[in-house]
C-alpha cells in the first residue's frame, strides 16, 4: 500500500528540515542563507504591491513571507501560489531570449514553495517548484516537478544525518561483483577512480578513500538545490535533488534525479529530449542528448552520451564519447569512443584512446560461474567489428582485434598489435607492430586528435596522448624478451640464441614458425607474425623515443657533458597509468604512502599530488627516455659518447621519415584501391568528396614536424659540436 502523508495545508513550505536536525538556535533556514550569500537585500511586499499581485490571481499563505528587490514589479508575477518564504528579486518589463524561446521576465501559472530568485528571471508554467535557489537570468518553462529534499546529496555517495547505511550511493566499477565499487563525488578525476578501484588488499588506504569523500561533503540536512545564472530548463518533466551550475542548458528531459550538473559560461553542460539521469555527477562541458538513461554514473569533463546510450554504474573519463550503445560496470579513461547501437561493453577498465567498432561485445560471462570478470586494456584499445571477448582479459596498449569471436580469455603483451581469430587454421595470430607496417596514418592520428580534441578547462591531470610514451615502451622491452624467448625456443635453443639469430639472421627468422606462449586460455596454437619485421622495428622506436625527448628538453642542458652528468640518474622504471596521467611507480608509490599517513588528507591534497607529477612528468620522462636507451644497447652512463649520441640521432631521423613515409603510403591506400574509387564517375568527383590527399592537413602536418624534426638535430649537433 502506497503511504500517503496527509499534512495541514498551513506546512507546506515550511517545516523543511525537522527539529532534531537543526542546531541549537538554528531555524530551518540557515542552510539556505548561507547558500544564498548576503549579496541581495529583500524587502517586504508594500500594500499596493500585494493589492496587485492579488488581482493578478496570485495567492499566498502569508504575503509577510513574500520579500523581494527594490526593483520589483508586481505585475510581472500572474496566476502563481505561493507557499513559504519566497524571495524575489528584480522583475523588469523585459523578455528573455535564448535559441528563439522568448519569454517574458517574470513568474507565470506556477506553485512556488520556499525558494529564492535572482534578477530577472523567468518562471513559467511550473507546476512546482520548491525550495531552490534560482541565479540571474535563469529561464524555467513547462516543467512538471522540479523539488528538493532536505537530504538530498546531489549525487555524491555520502548519507545525511539520521540516513542508514543502506541508502548510500556506490558505483560498481571494473567488476560486476561489486568488489571494486567506489562512492562517487562532485570533481572526481579519473584517477581518483583508478587508485580506488586498484588497492584493493591496502585497507588503510581503502579507509582513507572513504574518509576523504565523507570530509568533502557536509552531512548536515537542509541544502537546497541551486540553479546557475543563465541557465535555461524547458519542457522537463521531473528534477528532483539536482544541482545546476551556471549557463546549463535542459531541455526535454524525462527525469533527473539526485544529479549535480556542473556547468559554467566557458563550459556550458546540456542534457537534451527524452533523458533519465539518476544517481550521478555531470562534469563541466558535458552533453547529454536523446534518449539516454544513465544511473550510478559520473562523466567527466567534455564528455557525451547520445542516442539512447545507457551508462550504467560506470566512469566515463574526459573528451570521451558514447553513443546508442551499452556500458555497465565500467571505468573508462579520457579519449573513448564507441558509437554503435550493437556494442557492449562490461566490468573492463579501458585506459584511453580507444574506439569501440559495430557489434563489439566487450566482457561476457557465458564463461564464468559467477559476476566476477574483468578486462584491462591498454591505451589505444581497438576491438573490431563483432569482436566478442570473455573475462579475464588483459591487452597491451594499441592493440587492434579483428573482427571474430574470441572463445577463450586473452593476454596479449605485445604493443601494437593486430589479433586474429583465424578460424580456418583454428590458431591465434599475433601480428606486432601491425600499425607502423600497414597503417600507420590511423596509429598517428589517433594521438593528434585527441590533442586537438582535448576540451578541458581544469587540466589538473596531465594526459599522455602519445603512442611512444613510458607505458608503450615499457610494453616493448617485454616483448622484445618476448620475441627472443620465442625464437629461441622455436630453434630448440634459448633465450640468448633466438636474440642472436633476430639481430643477426632476421631472414631466417621470417621462415620460422614462431609460437607465442600464454597468450590464450586454451590447447590451440597461438602464433607470432612478422617478428623478423616487429624486432628491430621495436628496437629504432625505442631510439627514436629517446631522441625526440632528447630533443624536447636539451635546452636544459648547458652541452654534452652536462647530458653525461644527466644520465647517471637515468634508468627505465616501471610506469603506471593513473587515469590517463602516466607517472613512475616510485612517485605513485610515494603518493600512496602519504596517502596512508595522512599527509594527503583530502581530495583536493591529492589533486594537488597530480599536478605536482605533471609539473615534473617531462623530466621524469626524459629519464626514462634516455634509460631505455641505455638498457636497449647495453651502455653504461659513461659509455654515450659524442659520435653514439650523434648515430643515434640520425637513426632516430631516419624512422621517423620512415613513419612520415608511411602515414601518407597508408592513406594513399585509400586514393589508390579501384573499390574506393568506383562510387565516383571520375577522380575530380572522389577528391570533391572525401578531399585531395596533397591537401591532407594531418599529412602536410606531419612532412613539416619531419623537417622541423631534422633541424633540431643539425641545431643540437652543431651546438654541442658532436
Amino acid at each position: 500500500m502506497n503511504h500517503i502523508a496527509k499534512m495541514p495545508l498551513s506546512q507546506l513550505g515550511y517545516q523543511f528540515v525537522e527539529g532534531r536536525y537543526l542546531p541549537k538556535g538554528r531555524d530551518e533556514y540557515y542552510l539556505r542563507d548561507q547558500q544564498r550569500g548576503k549579496a541581495s537585500v529583500y524587502r517586504k511586499l508594500k500594500a499596493g504591491e500585494i493589492e496587485t499581485l492579488v488581482r493578478n490571481d496570485n495567492t499566498s499563505d502569508d504575503w509577510n513571507n513574500i520579500f523581494v528587490d527594490n526593483d520589483f514589479d508586481p505585475n510581472l508575477v500572474q496566476h502563481c501560489q505561493f507557499y513559504g518564504i519566497v524571495r524575489i528579486g528584480k522583475l523588469e518589463p523585459y523578455f528573455l531570449e535564448f535559441h528563439n524561446l522568448r519569454l517574458p521576465v517574470g513568474l507565470y501559472y506556477s506553485t512556488i514553495a520556499s525558494c529564492d530568485f535572482g534578477d530577472n528571471v523567468v518562471v513559467h508554467n511550473v507546476n512546482f517548484l520548491s525550495h531552490y535557489i534560482v541565479g540571474n537570468e535563469v529561464i524555467i518553462t513547462n516543467v512538471n516537478e522540479m523539488a528538493v529534499t532536505d537530504h538530498s546529496k546531489f549525487g555524491n555517495g555520502i548519507v545525511k544525518e539520521g540516513e542508514t547505511e543502506n541508502v548510500r550511493i556506490w558505483m560498481e566499477l571494473c567488476n560486476e561483483n561489486g568488489g571494486r565499487s567506489v562512492l562517487p563525488f562532485d570533481g572526481m578525476l579519473p584517477g581518483d577512480a583508478w587508485l580506488w578501484t586498484r588497492n584493493r588488499a591496502d585497507d588503510s588506504l581503502q579507509k582513507q578513500f572513504r574518509a576523504f569523500t565523507e570530509k568533502q561533503f557536509d552531512k548536515r540536512r537542509g541544502y537546497y538545490g541551486e540553479v546557475g545564472d543563465r541557465s535555461v530548463i524547458k519542457n522537463c518533466k521531473i528534477i528532483k535533488d539536482v544541482k545546476i551550475g551556471t549557463d546549463a542548458y535542459l531541455k526535454g528531459a524525462n527525469k533527473i534525479k539526485n544529479v549535480t550538473i556542473n556547468s559554467e559560461a566557458g563550459a556550458p553542460s546540456q542534457i537534451g529530449e527524452g533523458c533519465e539521469l539518476v544517481n550521478g555527477i555531470i562534469g563541466y562541458g558535458c552533453r547529454v542528448f536523446y534518449g539516454v538513461k544513465a544511473v550510478r554514473f559520473v562523466m567527466a569533463s567534455h564528455s557525451q552520451l547520445k542516442y539512447g546510450a545507457r551508462l550504467i554504474n560506470s566512469y566515463l573519463g574526459n573528451n570521451a564519447t558514447i553513443s546508442c550503445c551499452e556500458v555497465l560496470n565500467s571505468l573508462i579513461f579520457p579519449a573513448h569512443e564507441q558509437h554503435h547501437n550493437n556494442s557492449f561493453l562490461c566490468a573492463a577498465l579501458i585506459m584511453g584512446q580507444s574506439n569501440m567498432a559495430a557489434g563489439a561485445t566487450i566482457g561476457s560471462n557465458h564463461n564464468s560461474r559467477g559476476a566476477d570478470g574483468e578486462i584491462i586494456a591498454g591505451r589505444g584499445f581497438w576491438p573490431g567489428l563483432c569482436v566478442s571477448l570473455k573475462h579475464n582479459s588483459m591487452f597491451a596498449s594499441f592493440t587492434l582485434i579483428a573482427k571474430g569471436n574470441y572463445m577463450s580469455e586473452l593476454h596479449i603483451p605485445f604493443p601494437f598489435s593486430l589479433v586474429v581469430n583465424d578460424e580456418h587454421d583454428n590458431t591465434l595470430k599475433i601480428m606486432p607492430g601491425y600499425w607502423f607496417l600497414h597503417n600507420m596514418y590511423a596509429l598517428a592520428r589517433n594521438a593528434w586528435k585527441y590533442i586537438d580534441r582535448d576540451r578541458r578547462t581544469d587540466k589538473t591531470q596531465h594526459i599522455e596522448f602519445d603512442y611512444l610514451a613510458p607505458d608503450s615502451i615499457n610494453e616493448v622491452f617485454t616483448a622484445l624478451e618476448l620475441f627472443e624467448t620465442a625464437v629461441g625456443k622455436a630453434m630448440g635453443k634459448d633465450h640468448k640464441a633466438g636474440r642472436t639469430l633476430l639481430m643477426d639472421e632476421p631472414l631466417k627468422v621470417a621462415g620460422m614458425e614462431i609460437r607465442a606462449e600464454g597468450c590464450e586460455n586454451s590447447s590451440r596454437k597461438a602464433q607470432l607474425l612478422k617478428v623478423d619485421k616487429a624486432y628491430p622495428l621495436f628496437r629504432k622506436l625505442i631510439t627514436l623515443y629517446a631522441m625526440r625527448n632528447l630533443l624536447c628538453e636539451y635546452a636544459r642542458f648547458g652541452g654534452f657533458s652536462d647530458l653525461q652528468a644527466f644520465l647517471k640518474q637515468c634508468r627505465r622504471t616501471p610506469w603506471s597509468n593513473v587515469g590517463g596521467q602516466l607517472m613512475p611507480d616510485d612517485r605513485l608509490n610515494d603518493i600512496k604512502q602519504r596517502i596512508r599517513k595522512n599527509k594527503i588528507n583530502s581530495w583536493d591534497a591529492l589533486h594537488e599530488a597530480y599536478r605536482e607529477t605533471g609539473s615534473v612528468y617531462d623530466e621524469d620522462k626524459l629519464r626514462h627516455a634516455l634509460g631505455s636507451l641505455l638498457e636497449l644497447h647495453g651502455l653504461k652512463p659513461s659509455g654515450l659518447t659524442a659520435e653514439l649520441l650523434r648515430q643515434y640521432l640520425n637513426d632516430s631521423a631516419e624512422t621517423l621519415s620512415i613513419i612520415t613515409f608511411n602515414i601518407r603510403k597508408s592513406r594513399e591506400k585509400d586514393y589508390q584501391n579501384p573499390f574506393r574509387q568506383m562510387t565516383y564517375d571520375s577522380t575530380e568527383e572522389m577528391e570533391n568528396v572525401v578531399g585531395k590527399l596533397d591537401e591532407n592537413s594531418f599529412i602536410l602536418q606531419t612532412a613539416e614536424e619531419l623537417k622541423a624534426y631534422k633541424k633540431q638535430i643539425k641545431d643540437l649537433t652543431k651546438k654541442w659540436q658532436l
